[in-house]
């Protein structure tokens, strides 16, 4: 018989209510505990969950009831904070919600804290369990659209941070988590929108290179007109031989490609378990075989970096950000206005007359 891992969660929020519904719902686990510092949060959670202990603070929370899994699920400023108080305990596993942090290099330091212990982890990105974008990344990888090349991403009332981590996870998992040469972006922040403890942007455009040449364009605002009618979040794939296209979390696709020339759409029955759960089994599968598997924890890291790059080359006019972003040092601001008249003076180089490229 399996071993059943307890549990605490720290944040009763979003992401900490699917994680106590997971832990819940699977034979794997027993939550024993919520700590958050929202008393209507802790007061819902104990009205699901009549048996549940709930803490105002998290330190508390982890030293009076030792579990041997934490979830980490407060805003990203807090989860290396979290994180590390969490690793005091004797522990057998931990959940960190994406991003992993608010910046990619505390993301790092969380991620290099775990492995240091070589602690298994989960980072609960949906669409790399759901049952219909898994079927994607399988045609993908069997080459069902030939090599892929470009990827687009529509998505309204929704940003950069919040749902483009996310999106831009999946394309690391489409890469196969080739490396990012750079990322540029413009946001537009007129309207001072804030979306879950986060500044973030009215509109904006990122655009980011793989160093073997795929592209990702992806559309973000709090009003983005997808070109598919009724979807809030369109993912176009295109490949040398064909189209695929999905629709976030609706579980079907449409395949377009020399077998289906008029498009097939495929509906997709999602199984029973949700993605959080499905992520929390995995982690008591690694917890088993005390094998940890950082890959997701990898990837994720990777789009958090590609979050940070887009929203500091919007900050600083569309400057196109090299990663790794430990290596980026910001050029000096120029005096060079693309679109205006030429003046002949001031320096300056010749496009009709550039060098071969290197």
């Amino acid at each position: 018989m399996k071993p059943v891992y307890t549990a605490a969660v720290v944040g009763g929020g979003a992401g900490g209510s699917l994680s106590m519904a997971a832990l819940a719902a699977s034979e794997r686990f027993e939550l024993l505990a919520l700590a958050d510092i929202s008393h209507a949060a802790r007061a819902a959670a104990s009205e699901r969950y009549p048996a549940l202990q709930t803490f105002g603070d998290h330190r508390q929370m982890l030293a009076s009831t030792p579990v041997d899994v934490v979830c980490v699920a407060t805003w990203p400023p807090s989860h290396l904070e979290v994180t590390t108080d969490a690793l005091a305990l004797p522990l057998r596993g931990i959940l960190v919600e994406k991003p992993l942090a608010d910046t990619a290099a505390s993301g790092r330091q969380v991620l290099q804290m775990i492995k240091a212990r070589r602690l298994p982890m989960a980072v609960p990105h949906g669409l790399l369990v759901a049952d219909h974008s898994r079927q994607v990344l399988e045609l993908v990888r069997s080459g069902a659209i030939g090599e892929l090349k470009l990827v687009e991403i529509q998505c309204s009332g929704w940003d950069i941070i919040n749902a483009g981590i996310h999106w831009l996870d999946f394309f690391v998992a489409l890469t196969q988590g080739a490396p990012v040469a750079y990322v540029m972006a413009a946001c537009d922040a007129s309207t001072r929108t804030y979306r879950d403890g986060m500044q973030v942007e009215t509109l904006a455009v990122t655009y980011a290179q793989t160093v073997d040449g795929v592209r990702v364009v992806m559309q973000t605002g709090d009003y983005v007109q997808t070109s598919e009618p009724l979807k809030d979040t369109l993912f176009r794939l295109i490949g040398t031989r064909g189209t695929l296209d999905f629709y976030g979390w609706e579980p079907r696709y449409r395949l377009l490609n020399a077998d289906y020339p008029q498009g097939q759409i495929v509906e997709v029955t999602p199984g029973p378990r949700s993605a959080h759960q499905r992520h929390l089994e995995h982690l008591a599968e690694q917890m088993d075989r005390d094998t940890p598997d950082y890959s997701i924890a990898e990837g994720s890291l990777l789009a958090l970096e590609m979050c940070e790059a887009a929203y500091l080359s919007g900050r600083s006019g569309g400057v196109p950000v090299r990663l790794p972003l430990a290596d980026f040092v910001m050029p000096q601001p120029v005096d060079w206005q693309p679109g205006l008249p030429y003046s002949g003076q001031g320096g300056g180089r010749n496009g009709r007359t550039l060098p071969p490229k290197p």
